[in-house]
């Protein structure tokens, strides 16, 4: 969940700056808003975590693409069993740790065991709750025994969270990480920065970069100058009102993308009136997205119609099963009973798109007779209140865990809703591993999802770079956390 930053620049003059320091052609400074508090995937939960050392210092077995596609990393090729329990893993060969030690299927062993332990505080340990046994059939093959199917088993092992980490060196990996992957890691000034260098014995394919800087800048305007002088060369996740000074800049490329972000209306729908879906439509009818997108996002957000990213190769656009239509909002109302409309409140916590969302949704809701009371909240007052208590009739929250439609399978989720034939595709979906089956069933529980008009869909986050215009080879979504730099590159 992300807040919108207000920025100043502290000297107009910048914007005209003739002088601009370009980095060396096989080095790069990445200027990143958060500084990590650790350095292991494995053991936090913080995005910052990731986006310094996922892909780039530690590997999964499988790794997963800009497009949220699951692709071979560690393990060259696999085999799934006919009941979906066993997989078997062949380990590429020759791989090393940046400490020299040999990886095999040893090390896949001790990763998941360390994460299934008593004690373990990996982060996201219920996703590899369904792993029973991790067998080594010899150094180059191993076998993973499930208890019950898991179709997205194969992208949870590609997550940070499930990087193969060595019993020589897990113990350390918070300040001293030695992963396989293409950088290793060097040194961590304290609040300043992260210096990672091209490993030269790294089993893969060479990255173009030989040296890596992530740069902790807090403060958008302090972000803004270190850009414009070239003391960074780009940042991942700039503050959306800040970009107009580098929109045609020719010095600069600006990338916008979508994350795993859906910002939704969240709806209680097992309170009345929202336990109608004449009403639940009718405010669907009365969401102007484009309108919520330009104020609260800078018209960066990228419109919605379910619960599904739109990076995602299983997404379809559902943005026009109810389209901004008032007269049809006030006629659904009149069948649900409301031809006046009704009063309810909006529960808003501290971040600045679901602030500015209300004041859209409100002015809206307001002419179809819907008067909608804003009640802002801080963090832990919603969390509490709301998503624990549900305590709540609306509310505004992004919702940004990868390949997450499966929270509308359970009637216990703070929204509310109970549909059982959404339980039980869900239920198949989990069951699946084949691709094109596993794309029939999440479209089709889209496209229910968006005609029950659970809640109201509003908008997928976007990702928002600037970059140097001379590099090439960044992410433009984010279907995952992190920075991935295997591919970034110059040119001339």
């Amino acid at each position: 969940m992300r807040v919108t930053k207000s920025f100043a620049l502290a000297s107009a003059g910048l914007l005209l700056a003739t002088s601009f320091a370009f980095a060396q052609s096989t080095e790069i400074r990445v200027g990143a808003p958060l500084e990590p508090p650790m350095l292991d995937p494995t053991a936090g939960a913080a995005e910052a975590i990731d986006v310094v050392v996922y892909q780039n210092v530690f590997e999964g077995l499988t790794r997963i693409d800009q497009t949220g596609a699951v692709q071979p990393g560690l393990a060259s090729a696999w085999t799934v069993s006919e009941d979906g329990l066993t997989y078997r893993f062949t380990l590429n060969d020759g791989v090393t740790f940046h400490d020299g030690t040999a990886f095999d299927a040893e090390d896949v062993k001790f990763t998941f065991e360390r994460i299934l332990a008593e004690d373990s505080v990996n982060a996201q340990k219920a996703l590899y709750e369904a792993i029973s046994a991790v067998t080594v059939i010899d150094p180059l093959t191993v076998e993973f025994t499930l208890s019950r199917p898991d179709g997205l088993f194969l992208f949870n092992i590609g997550r940070g969270d499930a990087v193969i980490v060595a019993p020589e060196s897990a113990a350390n990996n918070a300040t001293d990480p030695i992963g396989t992957g293409p950088f290793a890691f060097v040194q961590w000034d304290r609040g300043s920065r992260v210096i990672l260098e091209q490993y030269g014995p790294y089993w893969g394919e060479k990255p173009a970069l030989t040296k890596a800087t992530y740069v902790f800048i807090g403060d958008t305007a302090t972000m803004t100058n270190a850009l414009l002088a070239g003391d960074v060369d780009g940042t991942y996740n700039f503050a959306a009102e800040a970009l107009p000074v580098f929109d045609g800049n020719p010095q600069f490329k600006v990338l916008v993308g979508s994350t795993e972000g859906e910002t939704i209306l969240s709806t209680n729908n097992a309170k009345s009136p929202f336990d109608k879906l004449e009403v639940r439509q009718a405010m669907a009818h009365a969401i102007n997205r484009q309108e919520i997108i330009d104020g609260a996002t800078y018209g960066y957000g990228v419109p919605i119609g379910s619960h599904f990213a739109p990076h995602h190769p299983y997404y379809i656009d559902l943005t026009n099963t109810y389209p901004y239509d008032l007269d049809k909002a006030r006629e659904l109302l009149t069948e649900a009973g409301y031809p006046d409309g009704f009063s309810a409140t909006l529960k808003l916590p501290p971040v600045n798109y679901a602030r500015v969302s209300g004041q859209i949704i409100a002015s809206e809701f307001a002419k179809v007779g819907i008067k909608l009371e804003l009640v802002n909240m801080e963090w832990a007052q919603w969390l509490e209140d709301v998503f624990a208590n549900k305590d709540f009739d609306l509310t505004i929250i992004s919702h940004v865990e990868p390949f997450d439609i499966g929270i509308y399978a359970n009637p216990d989720y703070y929204f509310g809703y109970n549909n059982p034939e959404v339980q039980a595709l869900n239920e198949t979906l989990n069951a699946t591993t084949d691709e094109a089956k596993r794309k029939e069933l999440a479209q089709e529980m889209q496209t229910i999802i968006a005609k029950d008009a659970v809640n109201g869909f509003l908008f997928e986050l976007a990702q928002t770079g600037v970059w140097n215009a001379k590099l090439e080879g960044m992410w433009q979504n984010a279907p995952v956390e992190g920075v991935v730099l295997r591919n970034v590159h110059w040119v001339e």
